[in-house]
């Protein structure tokens, strides 16, 4: 604030377009999103970097669709977007699940550019765009057709067949992009252990995992072991998940014991689940949602292994937290309209309707949708 009111005091923000940016960034970064907005509306022209400016912000947040709403904002006031631009309102896309408006940013890049071809920015974002809203084929399509890709282009390609469970194809286009001379980094690897995890190849990722410093000096992060953890669980090597745990080199984080909370979930595995639970509390620094969200679990366990009891005595101990659990959600686009439902809202206007043919879906058990 006291910067703020010093460059207004004498001049500079209203003459110097670096120190308006300067502030917009600031109040962004801070999240103080009021007077970002506040800033922004009393800059007599707005270019192209501060757009994008106030859009990244929101999109770190998870705003994707307010930032797309600002994205929409900037086009009628004229200004044509640059690739650093486009790319912000595609990974908007990306993250709301927009399919709708990623597509007509495509055509809107595509008749820009004059068929000429993508520069890699935007190529990347449209291909990790179509590989999050499920279009795969357009993703490939689009990769193709780049004449020029980096290692974040491979990222997003193998990412989405990754999170797909497309896992063979993922492990395809990481051999393919390294016969091509492209260095895979630490998201390239993390995406191929996901392909492993979800088609169970255990093997595989353990091979990768292993030989990740040697071969291509990259040194294992948390998120790797996390992710060879939870598939060494979900296989049921519940031994050698935790072996690869208590031969980390560093201290596990929270992130590697819910790794193997989950695999316990899965398997109903108990005493497992405990050790789990008790070592994630123990984690300095841990976010109090990590926490609030492994009792949640643990207490779920122990119903679905008819513990009822310990059951009970976790959710008085979660109800003395003050925990309130978060509902659930979801999305859905139809003909461009993205449309969200949260776990227990009756306040859609066509919930009758809806729960109508839920229960013509799923008649065997009426009580869901009491």
């Amino acid at each position: 604030k006291q910067i703020q009111n010093w460059v207004f005091k004498n001049g500079v923000f209203s003459s110097d377009s670096y120190v308006q940016t300067g502030v917009i960034r600031l109040y962004v970064e801070t999240k103080l999103w009021g007077d970002a907005r506040k800033v922004f509306d009393e800059i007599t022209f707005v270019d192209v970097v501060k757009w994008n400016v106030v859009m990244s912000g929101l999109i770190r947040c998870g705003l994707g669709t307010q930032a797309l709403g600002l994205f929409k904002e900037m086009l009628v006031y004229g200004l044509e977007p640059d690739e650093f631009c486009l790319t912000t309102a595609l990974t908007a896309c990306a993250q709301s699940g927009n399919l709708w408006e990623g597509r007509w940013i495509h055509e809107y890049v595509k008749k820009r550019k004059n068929h000429l071809g993508l520069d890699v920015f935007t190529g990347t974002a449209l291909v990790d765009m179509y590989a999050k809203c499920g279009c795969l084929d357009l993703a490939m399509e689009v990769f193709q057709g780049m004449t020029k890709r980096n290692v974040f282009s491979w990222a997003a390609m193998i990412g989405g067949f990754a999170v797909h469970g497309h896992a063979m194809e993922a492990i395809h286009y990481f051999e393919k992009m390294q016969t091509y001379g492209v260095r895979p980094d630490g998201v390239v690897l993390l995406s191929v252990l996901t392909a492993c995890r979800h088609a169970g190849l255990a093997e595989e990722g353990l091979f990768l995992l292993n030989n990740m410093e040697h071969q291509y000096k990259i040194m294992p992060k948390h998120e790797h072991y996390s992710c060879v953890v939870d598939l060494l669980c979900r296989v049921g090597r519940f031994d050698e998940a935790l072996k690869l745990i208590k031969r980390m080199p560093m201290k596990p984080l929270a992130s590697v014991w819910g790794a193997l909370l989950n695999g316990c979930r899965i398997h109903t595995n108990v005493e497992l689940a405990e050790l789990a639970v008790k070592e994630l509390l123990e984690v300095e620094d841990c976010d109090k949602d990590e926490e609030d969200a492994a009792l949640v679990q643990l207490s779920n366990i122990y119903f679905s292994s008819q513990k009822s009891e310990d059951g009970y005595r976790i959710r008085r101990m979660i109800g003395d937290r003050g925990l309130k659990k978060a509902p659930g959600c979801s999305m859905i686009e139809v003909d461009g309209r993205t449309t969200e439902f949260v776990s227990g809202d009756v306040s859609h206007p066509l919930h009758s309707q809806i729960h109508a043919i839920l229960r013509l879906l799923f008649p065997e058990d009426p009580e869901l949708f009491v």
